[in-house]
């Protein structure tokens, strides 16, 4: 396999690997697994914790390398992802192939170093959003449905990296994450719904921006909220969040319910942009209020 490009800048093939690998998404990805992390350890493992977020990165990187590998014919139709390095030629695909092998090995290599547990669910993630998640996107609305499961691992493989274990805590905040992907992924389906159709993507429940689909984005962020305040009742074991955290996420709740309201009442693509952007700042939110309740009390 040649996986030279001599023609490329050290400077420039960093920039496509980073680029290629989803950087931001990744590290957004990461912050989750480190919010499951603290909220399982006693004592902080600098050592283990360094671990976790390399090979979550890694993990996660190399979902979005084999994801854009696969559909880099279908990206060159998209605006949204036709400069990407693959569709613009700037990385060529034996390259691509070599990244993605070589995170997915350092991955689970530095995953399994922490406990083999942390290696296995890292493994079903890449396996779940590359063969099932990423094939059915142009096939069936379900996707949605099929990725939430590999994008709600990341939270609840921090709580098994610290603990060894997977239990009522790491599944409720699984669930959680499970919940929390459906607004957030249809908003993105809505106010892109004209590109993704472009490359032949079904992303929205019913594939359509209507009535339908606002409903279910309100009932699952519903849920989502419901899901998020179940450690304030005492029955989800080790985790547990006192009532003042449970108040602030309510409140957060709250915001998020209404911006999935107002897209329904509007039904425009700027609604939906703004729920999206609600939808990840309440998760990043009830991430650090869970951690900070854990901490302060």
């Amino acid at each position: 396999m040649d996986i030279s490009q001599t023609h490329i800048a050290p400077a420039s093939l960093i920039k496509n690997i980073a680029e290629i690998t989803k950087v931001r998404l990744s590290v957004s990805v990461v912050f989750s697994s480190v919010a499951g992390y603290l909220l399982g350890v006693e004592t902080v493992d600098f050592m283990q914790l360094f671990l976790l977020c390399v090979g979550g990165y890694a993990m996660v990187g190399a979902s979005n390398v084999y994801n854009q590998m696969m559909e880099r014919d279908l990206d060159s139709l998209m605006d949204r992802t036709k400069n990407r390095p693959l569709p613009s030629g700037r990385m060529s695909m034996p390259m691509a192939l070599f990244t993605a092998i070589s995170l997915t090995v350092l991955g689970i290599v530095l995953l399994y170093t922490i406990n083999p547990q942390t290696a296995m669910f890292g493994a079903i993630s890449i396996f779940m959003y590359v063969f099932l998640y990423t094939p059915l996107k142009t096939k069936t609305p379900l996707s949605v449905f099929v990725g939430a499961f590999p994008g709600a691992i990341p939270f609840m493989l921090g709580w098994v990296a610290a603990t060894n274990d997977f239990g009522i805590e790491s599944g409720t905040l699984f669930m959680i994450q499970f919940f929390w992907q459906f607004p957030h992924f249809w908003a993105i389906g809505w106010f892109l719904f004209d590109d993704y159709k472009k490359g032949g993507f079904f992303m929205l429940p019913n594939g359509k921006r209507n009535k339908g689909t606002a409903i279910q984005i309100v009932l699952y962020s519903i849920w989502t909220i419901l899901a998020s305040l179940i450690p304030a009742f005492g029955v989800t074991g080790d985790l547990y969040i006192t009532p003042v955290s449970a108040v602030l996420i309510g409140g957060l709740g709250i915001w998020f319910i209404y911006y999935g309201i107002r897209l329904y009442n509007l039904k425009t693509d700027k609604a939906a942009k703004q729920l999206m952007l609600v939808s990840v700042s309440y998760i990043t939110l009830l991430q650090i209020i869970y951690v900070a309740d854990k901490f302060i009390r």
